[in-house]
């Protein structure tokens, strides 16, 4: 038997699919990484994801896995290799409201398990543009951010236990509820934003909150990131540490919105070269009751706390969302940002953090350089600014390579001497993987490469992804 007669002896025919019925999977959101897989396989649960990678083991066949295929870096390109579609894996097999937690298989829908958890007053606060498409084993294997992180941490500050799939097809079951854990190696930690090269995240426990009662959200203009920062820890201070969002928002953006979304409407009646979208949330009963004149306590406290920094010339601007309807349009402006960002080519996209501090030291850095490499360039830039972490866009005025790497290699020089990482939110795939060998600790990359060979000694896990050879 051939491997794909023994992965269809195995699966069914029906869960190994080759020639056209692989065109769903053969090339990522972006449009710019195309492969042909030798088969995509959609295993029904662990028991086929571990037969899968035995088969894989034992012929020495590199496999790739796949989830919602949302990815901007590369990492679920699989030419000539098994492509691994988590799709199936798509159940919700626990819902621990008294524990909450709940327990979610690697192909759950991210908005899937937001609408399950809504039901019974929870959230898992995981949340972005794609969250719609974006399935729990990518999110996992990125280490996924978002847009929540100020309040609620990275993906693994939300995971209490997994299940993986070992390269041998061995099952590693790490699904504990437990907040403490003490025994041992944190491999939770290692699988965790691995993308998929030590081994296949089948299931996971996750960490569920209880859902704000009510959210007060605002767009703020300020002189600069500064007082933006100030903004922050004004909020801060005011609402017990509530604030879930903190985006910025420059004017470029703003306008590249409105160029993009013909139905969108400006956040001022002015232009302002610093917009942000803050929002808090309200868990207490006595921040969300509506008073009897029907105005919501946290909305209040926030008007009244930007009406305060309006008069002593701290924000320029401000206007608070006083329904859902236009709390969700603030929101549309940001969430378009990978819309606006690839709308026009080329481009050369970026994924770093620094310090919060450092973001306007950054910006006006990177403005000079650009300037320097490419007279004609221009650039984009929209951040999660309460978390420190931009995505930086630059649009070289040629489609030239060598003129894309400079900028790149620019972007990377200062995020070095500023002391951050060139890869914050959105995983190193193939597209950092350059970036990796150039910019990353050397002692930490030979750490790096003893671990892969040692729980991959036949490099079959997403290999030539994350870790460079």
């Amino acid at each position: 038997m051939d491997i794909l007669d023994q992965l269809r002896s195995t699966l069914g025919h029906d869960a190994v699919l080759t020639g056209s019925g692989t065109a769903k999977w053969d090339q990522d959101w972006t449009g710019a990484y195309q492969s042909t897989p030798l088969a995509v396989l959609r295993p029904r649960n662990t028991s086929d994801v571990s037969a899968i990678i035995k088969i894989a083991y034992r012929t020495k066949t590199p496999v790739v896995p796949v989830s919602g295929n949302t990815g901007l870096n590369g990492g679920a390109q699989a030419q000539g290799a098994l492509l691994l579609s988590l799709d199936r894996l798509n159940t919700i097999s626990v819902l621990d409201v008294q524990g909450r937690t709940a327990t979610v298989g690697a192909g759950v829908i991210l908005s899937n398990l937001h609408t399950a958890t809504e039901e019974h007053d929870l959230i898992f606060p995981l949340t972005f543009g794609a969250r719609g498409s974006a399935m729990i084993g990518g999110v996992l294997s990125t280490n996924a951010g978002g847009s929540n992180v100020l309040r609620y941490g990275n993906t693994r500050d939300l995971v209490l236990g997994i299940e993986v799939v070992m390269a041998n097809g061995e099952i590693m079951n790490l699904m504990g509820a437990l907040h403490k854990d003490n025994s041992g190696l944190n491999l939770k930690h290692l699988m965790i934003g691995a993308e998929g090269t030590l081994g296949i995240i089948t299931q996971a426990v996750v960490k569920l909150f209880a859902k704000p009662q009510a959210y007060a959200t605002a767009m703020v203009a300020t002189a600069s990131l500064s007082a933006a920062l100030d903004l922050l820890h004004r909020v801060q201070s005011t609402t017990g540490g509530a604030v879930e969002a903190f985006e910025y928002m420059p004017r470029d953006f703003i306008d590249g919105h409105l160029a993009l979304v013909k139905t969108a409407k400006p956040p001022f009646s002015a232009a302002y070269d610093v917009n942000i979208l803050i929002e808090v949330g309200a868990t207490a009963p006595r921040d969300a009751r509506p008073q009897p004149d029907g105005s919501i306590p946290i909305t209040s406290l926030l008007q009244d706390t930007l009406g305060d920094m309006l008069m002593d010339g701290s924000v320029l601007d401000a206007v608070v969302a006083q329904n859902e309807a236009q709390r969700a349009a603030m929101w549309a402006r940001r969430e378009a940002a990978a819309e606006i960002a690839f709308a026009k080519r080329p481009f050369v996209d970026t994924d770093i953090a620094v310090a919060l501090p450092d973001v306007a030291v950054f910006l006006d850095r990177m403005k000079l350089r650009l300037s320097a490499i490419d007279a004609n360039a221009t650039d984009l830039i929209v951040a999660h600014l309460g978390d420190g972490n931009i995505h930086y866009t630059a649009y070289p005025s040629t489609n030239d390579l060598d003129l894309a790497q400079a900028i790149k290699e620019a972007v990377e020089d200062e995020v070095q001497i500023l002391g951050g990482s060139f890869s914050a939110e959105h995983g190193v795939g193939i597209s950092k993987l350059a970036t990796m060998r150039r910019r990353k600790d050397k002692t930490a990359l030979t750490a790096m490469r003893a671990i892969k060979s040692a729980l991959d000694p036949h490099n079959i896990l997403n290999p030539g992804k994350t870790i460079p050879d």
